[in-house]
């Protein structure tokens, strides 16, 4: 029954981008958008965000929930609909300014260095943004990426993602980890999100309530003696976005790897806290980071 669903969901999403082509991106979002915030719970539970929501804001009223709700799927849309653009947002066809950087200093600095650094972020605004424009600023570096469930669907995304955002891409599991390493040996930069649920992963304070997540940063960082580089993206009223690169992440290693390993990822943790505080309705609140 689910490689069937799984084809006729390709379909219509394959349609969809038909659509979303031949009337340019300024309908595609409003498209999008429209259809995400009548159907977006379909996909996704809406118990399961408001209870996101509750965790992070306390006593929030039934307006500001609804408010966060309808944005959120209102920049879901639009990140939906862009991903049938990317090659223009690759090669700037949108405008040299859709995206401004604060923070190439640091940029700057990276690439004189010549030493890989982590770069770790969330689902912000429209977050495939970040290791594309890191790419074009030349950068080496290798993405990680969780494959869709849906198989009809999954090869043109990766194609997407190869072709225009980074060439290096990195499948999340065990495989992955192993492949992380070896780019990270080749002197390539990692770029990752770190917000989502990482299958039973260990549980560090998100909010001050234990949640799923990640230790590879920590863990490569430990290893390779490694920066961690953390990244905002901000989607602006005009659809034009704002990248900030912040100052790298202080990694001291001691001869407890342990407790090293967990300073630093809730560290993290707390960036994305900050991060997300800025502007809650950009964040994808789908995620059971708390389950």
């Amino acid at each position: 029954m689910k490689i069937i669903k799984y084809f006729f969901e390709a379909i219509l999403i394959y349609i969809l981008f038909l659509l979303f082509r031949i009337v340019g991106i300024n309908y595609a979002r409003k498209i999008s958008s429209f259809l995400l915030n009548r159907l977006g719970f379909l996909f996704k539970k809406k118990k399961t965000v408001e209870n996101n929501i509750l965790k992070v804001f306390k006593n929030p009223s039934t307006k500001e929930i609804e408010n966060i709700i309808e944005l959120m799927w209102k920049n879901y849309g639009f990140v939906f609909a862009e991903y049938i653009y990317l090659n223009k947002f690759r090669l700037d066809k949108f405008s040299d300014n859709h995206i401004k950087i604060s923070g190439e200093n640091i940029l700057d600095e990276i690439l004189k260095k010549n030493k890989p650094v982590i770069f770790v972020s969330g689902h912000f605004a429209n977050y495939e943004l970040m290791a594309m424009e890191l790419e074009k600023r030349g950068i080496d570096l290798a993405a990680i990426y969780r494959p869709l469930n849906n198989i009809f669907l999954n090869p043109f995304m990766v194609y997407l993602r190869k072709k225009y955002i980074c060439k290096n891409q990195i499948k999340k599991g065990l495989g992955g980890t192993r492949e992380i390493v070896n780019f990270v040996k080749q002197n390539n930069s990692i770029a990752l999100m770190v917000d989502q649920r990482v299958g039973e992963s260990e549980r560090y304070p998100f909010f001050n309530i234990p949640a799923h997540t990640t230790t590879i940063p920590a863990q490569l960082a430990l290893k390779f003696n490694l920066n961690i580089v953390p990244i905002y993206l901000e989607r602006r009223q005009d659809n034009t976005f704002f990248m900030e690169v912040s100052q790298p992440i202080e990694v001291n290693k001691t001869k407890n790897l342990d407790e090293d390993k967990k300073k630093i990822t809730i560290q993290i943790n707390k960036v994305i806290e900050k991060m997300l505080l800025k502007n809650p309705t950009q964040w994808i609140w789908t995620h059971n980071r708390w389950k």
